[in-house]
């Protein structure tokens, strides 16, 4: 049998569409429904770049300096960010994924994160992949299976595929009225409204000049409790990245989809249940008791 750098390939199919779960991270290395290329992933022959398609636990984004308080005791992580001296992302994204369950159109995978440097907790992570013709859905499950009570967040980084199309001809739709606001290394310093810099895209509108590597929060739900997101480019149908009441926030970052970014061109627009250094502002922070699971749903649509 063939070795990827990603692990074993699980793909799942349903009514044209066809999505492949990996190994490493258990994360969406492709997914593609009818013609519609969806993702910006990455080849099976490749490591995965810019955590494309990766699920971040336990946290999202990035904690300062890698260091945090939890508890009364003092954590120190190993710096995975070095270019700005933070933890990044969690510590799940690398790690082996065990297959759970499968069938033609559903593949759940996990993995189980034991205590390590900076972090003292057991978790049993689950992520279940279903197409269906809504198109595809992810359920993240965690469940804490030790003794102490322990900080969590859950972020997911999928990039949606542009093709050729000019980043400013792009255009966004993003649900929110607030945005993040950041200093030099990212790091949140507070909130402002999200027209502050002509980022609010609440109404559908090209990026033309303006790049995002921006959290937003402040989401606008609808009746299903979901916010929607969609990245819309000439000649396809709008793609659809939603989340539901567990994601209270989102990242967009353009970064990926300039012509000099790293592989296929496309922009991460990325569910989050806290904003960057949630472990030492508390911001969106959860906490999960021994024996208590949390759970979160996002997916990806088109048309």
């Amino acid at each position: 049998m063939q070795e990827y750098p990603s692990g074993e390939q699980w793909v799942i199919s349903h009514g044209g569409q066809q999505a492949t779960v990996v190994e490493v991270g258990g994360g969406l290395r492709d997914y593609r429904a009818g013609a519609v290329e969806v993702l910006a992933g990455y080849p099976a022959e490749e490591q995965c770049r810019s955590g494309r398609g990766q699920l971040l636990m336990p946290w999202p984004n990035r904690i300062r300096d890698g260091r945090y308080s939890f508890e009364g005791k003092d954590f120190q992580l190993p710096l995975t960010e070095p270019a700005r001296g933070h933890a990044s992302h969690g510590l799940a994204r690398w790690a082996p994924w065990a297959l759970i369950e499968r069938t033609e159109a559903e593949v759940t995978v996990g993995h189980r994160l034991h205590p390590q440097p900076g972090w003292p907790g057991t978790l049993d992570l689950t992520a279940t992949y279903a197409l269906s013709g809504s198109g595809l859905s992810v359920l993240l499950t965690a469940t804490n299976i030790g003794d102490a009570r322990v900080p969590f967040g859950c972020g997911a980084h999928p990039y949606i595929a542009i093709g050729d199309t000019p980043l400013a001809e792009v255009v966004l739709t993003i649900p929110a009225k607030e945005q993040v606001l950041v200093d030099d290394r990212l790091i949140p310093t507070g909130l402002a409204p999200a027209a502050d810099g002509g980022r609010d895209f609440r109404q559908a509108r090209a990026l033309d000049e303006l790049t995002l590597d921006t959290a937003y929060t402040g989401v606008e739900r609808g009746p299903d409790g979901r916010w929607t997101a969609l990245v819309g480019v000439p000649g396809r149908p709008d793609v659809a990245v939603w989340g539901d009441e567990a994601f209270d926030w989102l990242q967009v970052f353009t970064g990926q989809a300039e012509p000099t970014g790293e592989g296929i061109r496309g922009i991460a627009v990325e569910p989050m249940t806290c904003p960057a250094d949630a472990f030492n502002s508390g911001s969106g922070l959860i906490v999960l008791e021994p024996g208590q699971q949390w759970s979160g749903q996002w997916g990806l649509a088109v048309g």
